[in-house]
This record gives C-alpha cells, structure tokens and sequence, in this order.
C-alpha cells in the first residue's frame, strides 16, 4: 500500500502538473470504483483544479465551486500520467481515466481484487472528515509520540501502522522506522521508556523524510513510475534472510495473512527470534528462539 512518502510525492508531483488543468471528463472502466451517489461524478466534468491534498494515504483533488475527488489506493492502486490526450485505459489492470488538458491522469490497480475507491464530495470539510486524525510523524515532539504510545496498549507495529495514531505510516514503513530506532515490531507502545521515545522520535523523522527526498530525486520533474512496498534501499522491510546493513545479522520476519513483519534480531530483540503464528505453533519446542538457536538448526 502506498504510505506517507508514495502519497506526499503524488500529491506533489499532481501539484505540479495537473493544478489548473480542466478536468473534461472521468471515464470509468470499472463502477464499482466509485462509492458515492450524491454528487454524481458528471458534476466534475468540466471544471478546473483547485488544489491537491493528502488525506493520510488518500488523494484529494480540490476542483471549482469546492467540489473534491477523493482517490484512496488502498493496497495495489497506483496512478500514471499520460501526456497525451484520451489516453487508453490499461486493459487489465485499468480503472479509470482522468482527462485533462492534453493530457490522461490513468488509475490502475493489479490483481483481481479491485480496493481502490474513488469518492466525490462537495466542501472540504467532507475531506477533512476522512482524516482519522493522526499525528503527522514528520513533526511530532517527544512528548506527543509518548504520549500516544501511552495512550493504549498495542504491539508498537499496529501503534505506528493506526491512522487514528500516527498519520500515512504502514507496514512497509513501520519496519524501517522501528529498526532504526532499534525498538521490537512486539514490544508493548506502554511499556517505552524515555530513551527509547526519543529514538522512535528522530526515527519517525529521518526515516521518512530520507526515503521522500530520495524518491523526489528519483522522480525529478516526472511523474513516479515505482511505488513500492519493497525498496531496494530500505534496511528491513522485504529484506528477509538478507544481512542487516548495521550488523550483518541475517533479517528474520514474522508471516501472518499476506502481511509482514521484518526485523533484525540483534538490533531490535537483543538476538531473540520473535514467534511466527503458523509456523511456530507448527514447530512447538523445535522453534528457535535465539539466533545461535537458528544457526544450529540450519547446520544439522
């Protein structure tokens, strides 16, 4: 699913290309996109773009007379530009197309469940009621994320991956930060003592900004082509038995559904290796629960 940097540099590079554009017309490939009746999507055609938000890990484009379009991508929802006039509509994968002023915003999503959602809305208090009220990581104090972290008891991985928390963070990201903050995906967001809230902090900070200014040098002037949950440059995340760039150890994750969880056991559980809970269960007294554990395992 795209996160806070996928979505930022979207809504940045929609900024830049689209903003005063007229949106002649929405063509729909598949109905199901739109999730609401009242306005109707005709009521956009025909008018110019205002302005674009981001709305946690959805996209609002703000069009004359203070109508919106809300994109959310959801897990496998991506967006291409075209420049080009009524471009074609992706076959497979295509789910609509935005046509503009010599050009085709296109909206695609792989695989045959179809998430992504598209609704229309009229003032931008309607779009500021689809914000689930997270705090921005990119500023947080110490004292806020403390202070969220105390707010409940959750595992940290859902903490920084709850909108209602934490602002635009997923999966993917959750990983990278609690790695270089060096904290467990498992430990308990209560139990964090001040040390580790200032490193969550700067975590929050450095990590997600990095990965924002190398992808908006990625990208330069264009339009993103690569959104990913599995970066060739991320420490953790997808990177499973791999060496960890700060120690070496080898990355261990946790499988459940089609979610994961990458760690690295010397940084982040003092070389404890966290329980799976299909293969652990599976495994019982034969799962290993240290890295030297594991090793031996492998070597028998």
């Amino acid at each position: 699913m795209p996160e806070l940097p996928d979505v930022e540099l979207y809504r940045e590079r929609l900024e830049a290309l689209v903003v005063g554009q007229t949106l002649h017309r929405v063509r729909l490939k598949s109905l199901f996109l739109v999730r609401t009746a009242v306005p109707p999507l005709t009521e956009a055609h025909g008018r110019a773009i205002a302005r674009v938000r981001r709305v946690g890990k959805r996209l609002a484009l703000g069009l004359e007379g203070d109508l919106w379009l809300v994109l959310h991508l959801m897990i496998a929802g991506r967006l291409r530009y075209a420049p080009s006039a009524n471009a074609k509509i992706p076959g497979r994968i295509g789910l609509a197309a935005f046509d503009l002023d010599g050009a085709t915003l296109l909206l695609t999503e792989a695989g045959t469940k179809k998430r992504a959602s598209l609704h229309v809305v009229q003032g931008e208090a309607a779009v500021d009621a689809m914000d689930r009220g997270g705090l921005d990581p990119r500023t947080a104090t110490p004292a806020q994320v403390a202070e969220i972290l105390r707010r409940e008891r959750h595992t940290l991985k859902r903490t920084l991956s709850d909108p209602r928390l934490f602002d635009g963070i997923g999966g993917a990201y959750a990983d990278e930060i609690l790695w270089r903050a060096r904290l467990s995906p498992v430990g308990w967001s209560d139990q964090v003592d001040d040390d580790g809230v200032a490193r969550l902090t700067e975590a929050l900070h450095t990590t997600l900004v990095a990965f924002l200014d190398r992808m908006r040098a990625e990208t330069g002037d264009g339009f993103p082509e690569k959104v990913t949950a599995f970066r060739d440059d991320m420490a953790v995340h997808g990177r499973y038995r791999q060496p960890c760039p700060a120690c070496g150890t080898e990355i261990q994750r946790i499988v459940y559904a089609t979610r994961e969880t990458n760690y690295c056991p010397s940084c982040q559980t003092g070389g404890r290796i966290l329980k799976d809970r299909a293969l652990s269960s599976l495994l019982r007294k034969d799962w290993p629960r240290t890295i030297e554990e594991l090793e031996a395992l492998r070597t028998r």
